[in-house]
Parts: C-alpha cells; structure tokens; sequence
C-alpha cells in the first residue's frame, strides 16, 4: 500500500505521530516525532503492542477507545501518558480512526503535550495546616519583605480525596510535591480541605502553570485531574497584624465554604472588611468614644467595698469582640492606653476620691515599654492616685517575653501601683505567669465559681489555687459570684474578694452603699461582665 493515505490520515489528524496497528494491537507503522529526543517510533515502536508504550491507565483507556470505535467515525480524544523511558513520562491526546483502506488495521494519531516528566513520586516536605501558613506568612513579612512580594494561590482539585486506590495515593503525593515546590522557600503550601491548596507565592508567579503540574502529577498516574487556580495578592503598605487578621479569617472562610466560593474574593472580602473595622476602631479610640462602666469587688469578709473595676463599654454593650481585634491588629496597646486615662479621670472627681480602681490591660501592651512610661507620666502629678490604682493583667493576648514583662511591671509596683493577675487557671500560661509575674492579687475565673457550691471537686481544685495564693503571700479575687451559696462556698475556701451579679452590675454612675448581703441577680443569657 502506498503511504499516500497514511499521509492523509496523520494530516487528518493533525498530529505529530501517526501510528497504525493491527487487529491484535501491534504497532505495524509508525512516522512522526517522538516524545522526546533520541526517539524515532518508526524503529523503536513498530512491533510492539500500542498498550506497552502507554500507562497503565492509559492502556485501559485505549482498549475501551477501539471496543467502542465505528468503521468511518474517528472516536472523541482521549487523554493518554506515553512512556518515554523507566524515569519519565509525557501526555497526550490520542485519536483513532478505521481507514476503509487500511481496514482492519487502525489508524491512531498522537498528539504530545507539554514536557516529559519525572514519572517517580518525589520528596516533599510535609503540607502545612492553615495555622503554619499563618505562621510563614508572618515569617515571610517579618524577614524584610514588602508586603506586595508575598501572594496567596489558591488550588483547587474538585473530587481529589475520595478515591483511595493506589493510583490516586501516588498522584496526590505529586500534587503535593508540585505545590511544595511552586511555593516560595519549597514548603509553603497548606492543604486547607481534601480538595483546596493555598500557595505561598510570588504575585508574578503563574497560576496557570499551578494548573498544568497538577494535570502532569495526575497523568503520570494516568489519572485526567483538573483543577482551577486563582491568586490574592497582599496590599503594599497595610500593617502585618491588620493582614495576618484578615489572613486568619480568609483561610478559616475558605475551609468551611469548601469549593462554594472563590477562595481569592474571600480573601479580598475579608482583607476590606478587616481594614474598615481597623479604621472604626482607631477613630472611636481617638475620640474617646466609649464609656466606663463599674463594678464593685467586696471583701468577703467585711462584706465592704474594697474596689471597683473600670469596664470599658461601647454603645453599653461589652468590647470583647472588638478588643479582640483590636489584639490582633495591633491596636489593643492604644486603647489600653484611653482606657486608664479615662479611669484616672474618674478617680479624681467627687464621689470617686476615696476608691480603688482596677483597669484591665492586654498582655500583648507588655511587649513594649509605651504603656507602663505613659501610665507613670500621667500619675507623677497625683501620687495618691497609684496607691488607689489596680491594673489587671488580662490573657486575652500572649505575654512573650516574661521576663521583660515582669521588669515592667516592676516599674508600677515601685511607683505603688499594684498588680491582679486576670483570668487565673484558664489560660495554658496561668501558672507560668504566676510564676515568672510579681504581683499582689490573682483573680479566679468564673469557671471555677460557677459549680463551687455544688462540686466537691471543683472545691478541692479551688482551695488548692486559694492555698498557693496564700503561700505567696497574693490576695485572690473569685469572679463570676451570682449566689450566696456561691458566696459562702467561695469564703469558706479562703478567698479574700469577690465579684458578680450578687454584689452589683457595672454600671456608669455605681451605687456606692452596697449591702453586705444582697439579694442574688440573675445574669442576663450570654451577658459579658468585662473584656478581660
């Protein structure tokens, strides 16, 4: 037969190998390029069956292409891996068609796609979760970088994970072999779900070519994988804890919404969103736009006021969500900051003269000596105000340095300001600060108030704390108290002072005469009592 038609076929098909085989499937003739260098199918493949030059996936695919093939009627493409050697593999689309004049051999017309690739499974470093991407995030801002040359891509591979035979184990572990290394050290790619990728990247950096190694991880497997990418780049300029905030939120959004939402636009969305309620913030802090609310703390014994604790409300409702992310932002030391400017101008009006207040303050405002230089600036004047000012300590945010922290500390208690250690035995750090912290009180958490006069458990616990309180030589506070049951639960144990509903709400103008004995409040379902 003269090759006239076999040139018409491959020019049909318009592919860059035209191969023939026989009825039992061997290759008869071959002419074209082959997948790589160094190969020429007209005397390396003719004679070998078609199925031995492909995966083993791929080999199935073309036994269900020919059961299926029609005289005259070229079947759809399909997507083939051809073997270039034991190391590498290349993709394809590969047709076939039953020429009347070559019948009953076949006609199959190649055509390659992208490059060879390594076709063993390669060593990564293990995916990171979405915390330890925060974590390179902030490593990668804090290390010099500007904040425009670091970018998220987000990959992901509908129906990745629910497959477990062998094939799609090995094609995930490339997967996660090609993100690791599109990243920006190599081991900055998160699996957020079974099915989504986040990237840290470069913003110049292609995400279409994310696409094409996912597609090449999963044809070395003979496995068709698709996948979408997209990319959200970090604004220049915005401050780190306002992006890591943002950051936080996104990837938190992009892990409960599954494959619902543009990972990007969440990102985005939230990013906006998080530097509106930053602005909002920062403009109610400088202009003061919040209120102080008071609630008193008894001395279980007397049953007396011993003082009150300054709340900061906006719109008279409890900050704790705002101070959150205020500590976030890195926000939170400026409003430490107007709070107790407020509370030392409280304490110096009539009626407040005589009283003691506390004001909360944020772990994260020890990391730096601003707060405890402009607190003794604004108290030099009036030394009779530090002895009746109490700063409490909160663990809504991380102290870092403990040492340094307590050095600052230091500075106030020299000056006859006196120190309460917020929150005590909920937080991991508790003991740790109590141990590394000087201070003069340690106030108890609700938690461990809220069963005392009912657990006998919850009693041994707390009078454990009370006992090394008392060995310390360290005043306690039991917070929370809503009962006289609780009450005297709390006073048989030990405790010096106690706070709650039982003894009064906060309030802007407090009831100065508090009964030793008041009649017991039902807190409102959910109701916050302080942001610390």
């Amino acid at each position: 037969m003269s090759i006239s038609p076999r040139l018409l076929g491959l020019a049909f098909a318009s592919a860059d190998t035209l191969i023939e085989i026989d009825v039992d499937g061997r290759v008869v003739m071959a002419i074209g390029a082959g997948p790589v260098s160094g190969i020429d199918p007209g005397t390396t493949w003719v004679g070998r069956p078609l199925k031995s030059l492909l995966g083993r996936a791929s080999a199935v695919v073309l036994t269900d292409a020919l059961a299926k093939l029609q005289p005259g009627v070229r079947c759809p493409a399909v997507d083939v891996v051809v073997v270039c050697d034991k190391d590498h593999v290349r993709r394809a689309r590969l047709r076939i068609f039953l020429l009347p004049e070559i019948a009953p051999a076949v006609s199959c017309a190649l055509s390659y796609e992208g490059t060879a690739f390594a076709l063993a499974v390669p060593q990564a470093p293990p995916m990171l979760d979405a915390d330890t991407l925060i974590n390179r995030v902030q490593l990668a801002l804090d290390e010099g970088r500007k904040s425009d040359e670091v970018s998220l891509a987000f990959v992901d591979i509908p129906g990745l994970g629910t497959e477990t035979d062998e094939s799609h184990r090995r094609a995930e572990a490339r997967i996660e072999a090609a993100l690791q290394s599109a990243s920006i050290d190599g081991a900055s790619a998160a699996r957020l779900t079974p099915e989504r990728f986040a990237v840290l990247c470069n913003p110049g950096d292609d995400t279409a070519a994310l696409v094409e190694q996912v597609r090449d991880a999963g044809a070395a497997e003979g496995l068709d994988i698709l996948s979408t990418s997209t990319q959200a780049g970090i604004d220049a300029g915005l401050p780190p804890g306002l992006v890591m905030r943002a950051l936080r939120v996104a990837l938190k959004a992009c892990i409960e919404s599954g494959q619902n939402l543009r990972p990007d636009q969440i990102f985005s969305e939230n990013l906006k969103h998080t530097l509106k309620e930053a602005e909002r913030f920062s403009a109610l802090v400088k202009k003061r736009d919040f209120k102080l609310h008071f609630q008193p703390i008894h001395d279980l014994r007397t049953g007396e006021i011993h003082h009150l604790e300054a709340l900061a409300r906006f719109d008279d409702e409890s900050p704790a969500g705002t101070v959150a992310l205020a500590e976030a932002l890195g926000l939170i030391d400026k409003f430490d900051r107007a709070v107790v400017e407020k509370a030392l101008q409280q304490m110096r009006r009539p009626g407040f003269t005589h009283l003691t207040v506390a004001v909360n303050l944020s772990g994260a405002s020890l990391s730096n000596d601003i707060y405890i230089q402009t607190l003794l600036k604004m108290t030099q004047p009036f030394p009779e105000v530090r002895s009746r000012l109490l700063i409490e300590v909160t663990e809504t945010a991380a102290v870092g340095d403990l040492e340094a922290a307590n050095r600052r500390l230091g500075l106030l208690r020299d000056a006859g300001i006196r120190v309460c250690l917020d929150d005590f035995g909920v937080g991991a750090a508790s003991f740790e600060y109590l141990q590394n912290l000087s201070v003069d009180i340690v106030k108890i958490d609700g938690s461990f108030i809220r069963d005392v006069d009912t657990s006998e458990r919850t009693r041994t616990l707390l009078g454990h704390l009370v006992g090394l309180c008392r060995s310390l030589k360290v005043a306690t506070i039991a917070e929370m108290i809503e009962t006289e049951a609780q009450a005297d639960a709390v006073r048989a144990l030990g405790v010096d002072m106690g706070q709650g509903f039982l003894f009064g709400r906060p309030s802007a103008d407090p009831v100065m005469p508090v009964p030793a004995r008041a009649t017991p409040v039902r807190r409102r379902q959910g109701e916050v009592t302080g942001w610390g």
